[in-house]
């Protein structure tokens, strides 16, 4: 098993870290119920640790019904009983800490499950009563209140609102069953509070905030014009008060966090990664870049130039549990990333998709900053076709099944090639169904194959963390220039070429004929084989030292 650094050991590990996005459900299955588990993540550490990562963040673990993957939480306090127990929890944030592995897990402040304990009260309680005011309740517009409060559109398409037998609406911003807290109310300010201390008391080092642009709503409730400046839910200012006073708890603990934060305006998504708000905020807009030179470059730059008023590192990320998975998008016409866009029955291709997700992965992990890596991509995964009367998803079902949903990225993982369902768990059925191709992913072949796409991932993260021209060296002070650790360098139309610090080079072909490589003296990995010349092919990537 490699060595890995202490944890207690780095200093702002978060600036330049690489963390392993864990989805449970599908990550490994311990008891072999078909559900993947704290415990079979328990059994994969050594795996994590021979990866080379730096830390775990974990999507929901905690109890719910799954009407979206876990993000409509019933209990914060409590996982949930397919996944393990609180004590398990514990275990193994302690156990990958003594492996020098860190925990994140995550929070959703924009809403709850709808067997949430507030919201069962709520709907006991009736109109009018204290207990809705922790939600967004109102009466119907139309003659007899039969018309939704205001013409909001749901994050997962179609209306926002819920009609109950009471004649009163609920809010969801997303499927029926998350109703959107009130954050205008300060018991929704103090129960959040107190979630983050006890799970930074039980060791955890960071948090994910899911949805960070929406929880807080114009008081009013009013309908949304396109143009409208503020908007009546989105990236509103009273967010920036909520977010000091957590920042101000993760300082207690030396935890930090991240933010899930799509926004198009530059300065107002930096806001959120001021010294005294949120550490780091996921790079959305690198990860639905298309496949081209220019355009990546331009997210790079944009990227960096976002970041470093404000002294924030970078983060950089190809894809997770919500996109089409990176070697199916980069095989594609379309190389880009966009939700309106997916459609069942586009045609890829997967070699020159695996041939381009080979590349993406060491531009993105030369990148200055922390880098995320979801589950899968280390091997190679595809994105997999799921029988329409196998699909879970909630996007699905509230497009009225023209979206092909989120699931065909959250298949569960291959282990095994000669084992049952590839060694995902026992011999029962995994909760999604795994395409009959899936052996050949699994991580015992490509463990011992140097040219796979494990071998690719830990060749790099070790690298990444033992070279020293991958550190930023940034203070993490407004305009300390940490954004210099990348320089470009003069290359051909469709090729990529920087340096880092101590010489590092990092080329990447992606749309040019062979390209010479850059003076240097010794070829640290490539994506792919050079040609016959030692020239870089179209779409392969290469580190070097100059």
């Amino acid at each position: 098993m490699a060595a890995i650094q202490p944890a207690e050991a780095t200093v702002e590990w978060w600036r330049d870290a690489a963390i392993y996005q864990v989805y449970v459900r599908s990550f490994a299955d311990g008891d072999g119920d078909g559900t993947g588990d704290l415990a079979g993540v328990r059994s994969r550490l050594p795996y994590l640790v021979e990866l080379g990562v730096d830390a775990l963040w974990f999507t929901p673990w905690y109890l719910s019904p799954l009407a979206d993957g876990g993000y409509d939480v019933a209990d914060y306090r409590t996982i949930d009983p397919a996944f393990g127990t609180l004590a398990e929890a514990e275990k193994l944030i302690a156990e990958a800490r003594e492996l020098g592995i860190r925990t994140i897990v995550d929070i959703v402040p924009n809403h709850v499950s709808d067997q949430h304990v507030w919201f069962k009260a709520a709907l006991a309680a009736g109109p009018g009563s204290p207990e809705r005011e922790l939600f967004h309740f109102r009466r119907g517009r139309g003659e007899s209140g039969e018309l939704p409060p205001n013409n909001w559109v749901s994050e997962f398409g179609g209306v926002p609102w819920t009609r109950l037998d009471d004649g009163d609406w609920y809010l969801h911003l997303f499927a029926t069953g998350q109703p959107d807290l009130n954050w205008a109310h300060p018991a929704v300010r103090r129960e959040h509070e107190d979630v983050l201390r006890f799970w930074f008391d039980r060791g955890v080092a960071g948090v994910r905030i899911d949805s960070a642009v929406l929880p807080a709503k114009d008081p009013a409730l009013p309908d949304f014009t396109p143009g409208t400046d503020p908007h009546p839910f989105v990236d509103r200012d009273e967010l920036h008060d909520i977010y000091r006073s957590w920042r101000a708890i993760a300082d207690e603990y030396e935890g930090i966090f991240v933010g899930e934060v799509w926004l198009p305006d530059a300065e107002r998504f930096a806001r959120y990664l001021r010294p005294d708000e949120l550490h780091t905020a996921f790079n959305l807009g690198f990860m639905s870049c298309p496949w081209d030179a220019d355009l990546l470059r331009t997210a790079v730059d944009d990227t960096l130039a976002e970041h470093a008023p404000v002294g924030a590192p970078a983060t950089w990320v190809l894809s997770n549990h919500d996109v089409t998975r990176t070697v199916t998008r980069y095989g594609r016409e379309d190389t880009g990333f966009d939700f309106a866009a997916k459609a069942f029955g586009t045609p890829t291709n997967l070699e020159l998709g695996t041939r381009r997700a080979r590349a993406a992965a060491l531009l993105s992990l030369a990148l200055p900053g922390a880098v995320y890596v979801y589950q899968g991509e280390e091997l190679g995964l595809p994105e997999a076709d799921i029988p329409r009367d196998r699909i879970e998803d909630p996007m699905h079902f509230r497009s009225g099944g023209t979206d092909p949903g989120r699931d065909g990225c959250r298949v569960p993982l291959p282990w095994r090639a000669d084992a049952p369902y590839a060694g995902f768990g026992g011999d029962t059925e995994p909760w999604l169904p795994q395409p009959e191709s899936w052996a050949k992913y699994a991580a015992d072949l490509q463990t011992d194959d140097p040219h796979s796409m494990l071998s690719l991932y830990r060749e790099a993260l070790r690298l990444r963390r033992t070279e020293p021209g991958f550190t930023t060296g940034a203070s993490g002070e407004p305009g300390d220039g940490s954004e210099a650790a990348l320089t470009w360098l003069p290359s051909g139309p469709g090729v990529l070429s920087f340096t880092r610090t101590d010489g590092l080079i990092c080329v990447v072909n992606l749309a040019g004929p062979p390209t010479e490589l850059p003076g240097h003296r010794s070829v640290l990995l490539t994506s792919g084989p050079l040609d016959d010349e030692g020239r870089l092919p179209q779409d392969t990537a290469a580190w070097l030292r100059s």
